[in-house]
Order: structure tokens, then sequence, then C-alpha cells
């Protein structure tokens, strides 16, 4: 056992070692509140680009979210484990911010790259989803809510859509009308008299534009937060070591 005076001695080094994991603990709980909103906020803004992307739907929000709320758990986990100056907790403390640095810095970096690589991916799905376009699956709905939101039409521009099948039968779509007051379907079946009520622009590069930029943003939000483990890891296996070596014991 340790003599009175070093155990005094360790004493305020302890203190001040659990108030920055408890302040570093509320600050983690709080990235993880960030996560359930970026999850949230990648749910409703990004479900149409990423059904594209992944034809016919994606888990990537509900990962996010699903992460968000356990590191939360978390969160509270590590200031309950800081007051009870547990060295078992604090372990298991610093393992699972050691598995949350490795599996954020790996999402990180995936979808950086995958940021570079989204105009080959969203040029086939897009190409892929005009083709099989009939208004009513997913992959149309999708179509529907990006011609909609971005104001534009077909992959390139406007004729791109008539080659495909559902421009035989009713045109083009009516998401990409200017005003669907307008828009009939003789209109729509005459490229002439439909390419002044439609939007002229195509989406496929402002597709690419958006995906780029918010993959970019949650790309940084996740290797942020990845390196802010670090410290919490460096902490929480501090105060477990000088707690364990000088058996430390809350009064």
């Amino acid at each position: 056992m340790s003599p009175p005076s070093r155990r005094l001695q360790t004493k305020p080094v302890i203190t001040c070692l659990k108030t920055f994991l408890i302040c570093y603990s509320l600050i983690f709980w709080f990235t993880g509140v960030v996560l359930l909103a970026v999850g949230v906020w990648g749910k409703v803004s990004l479900e149409a680009y990423l059904s594209l992307a992944s034809e016919g739907g994606t888990n990537a929000p509900y990962v996010l979210i699903g992460t968000g709320a356990i590191i939360v758990i978390f969160g509270l986990f590590g200031c309950f484990a800081t007051c009870r100056g547990s060295p078992w907790m604090l372990k298991l403390y610093a393992m699972f911010l050691t598995l949350v640095f490795l599996s954020e810095l790996v999402a990180g970096i995936s979808g950086f790259i995958f940021r570079h690589e989204i105009k080959a991916v969203m040029g086939t799905a897009y190409e892929n989803a005009v083709r099989s376009y009939n208004g009513t699956n997913s992959l149309s709905v999708a179509l529907d809510t990006i011609q909609r939101t971005l104001r534009c039409c077909g992959v390139k521009n406007y004729t791109d859509w008539k080659e495909a099948p559902y421009f035989i039968s009713k045109g083009i779509p009516l998401s990409c009308c200017k005003d669907n007051g307008n828009c009939t379907v003789e209109i729509m079946k005459d490229l002439d008299k439909a390419g002044k009520e439609v939007f002229t622009t195509g989406c496929f590069a402002l597709v690419t534009t958006v995906m780029e930029s918010n993959l970019g943003v949650i790309a940084g939000i996740s290797f942020g937060i990845a390196f802010f483990q670090v410290f919490g890891i460096f902490l929480a296996c501090c105060l477990s070591r000088y707690i364990t070596n000088n058996q430390y014991e809350m009064v």
C-alpha cells in the first residue's frame, strides 16, 4: 500500500483527471446527439440521392442514428464510471472509445473516398433510374423528388427521356414541369413543345455536386469526432491507472 503522503499527493491529480474526464464525457454525449441529428438530417434530406446511389435504398442514415444513440448511452456511462472511480468501468469505457475511434475513422475515410467516386456511381444509377421509370416504384419516387427539388430534368437534359419506355406512353414525367397546370400528356410527348414547359437543365451535374458537398461534411464530422476520442481514451486510461496503483477509493 502506498504511503499516506503519496496518496495525498496523488489525490489532486486524480481529482483533476476526473474533472477533465467528466467534462469530456459530457462533450462526448453531445457528439452522440450531433450524430443523431446528422443521421436524421441525412434520412430526410439525402434519402432520394442515397436511394439512387444504392439502387433501392440505403441504411447509412440509420447507421448514423444507431451510432449516435450508442454514444449517448456510453457518454452517460463514462460520467457514471468516472464518478464511481471504478478502474474496470474506466477500462471498459476506454475500450468502447477505441472501438468508436476505429469505426468513425473507417467511416470518414470511406466517405472521403466515395466522395471522389460519386460521379461514376451516380451516372450509372441515374441512367438506370430513367430507363426503369414507371412513376410508382421507389427509384421513380426518388427521381421525381430530385427533379422537383433541384428543378432539373433528365440526366444531361430533358431530351434524355425520349429513350425511356415511359416516354412512349406518357411523355416526360410531370416532376420536370415548371407548372403542372401547363403540362398535358400531348405536350409532354412532344419534345419541342415540352422544352418550353419543363426544366431544361440536366440533373446529373447538380446531383453529384449536392452529394459531394454533403458527403464531405459528413466525412469531416466523422474525422473530427474520431480524433476527439483519442483524448478520452488517454484520460480514461490514466485515471484507471492512477486509481489502481494508488488504491484510491471514493469516500
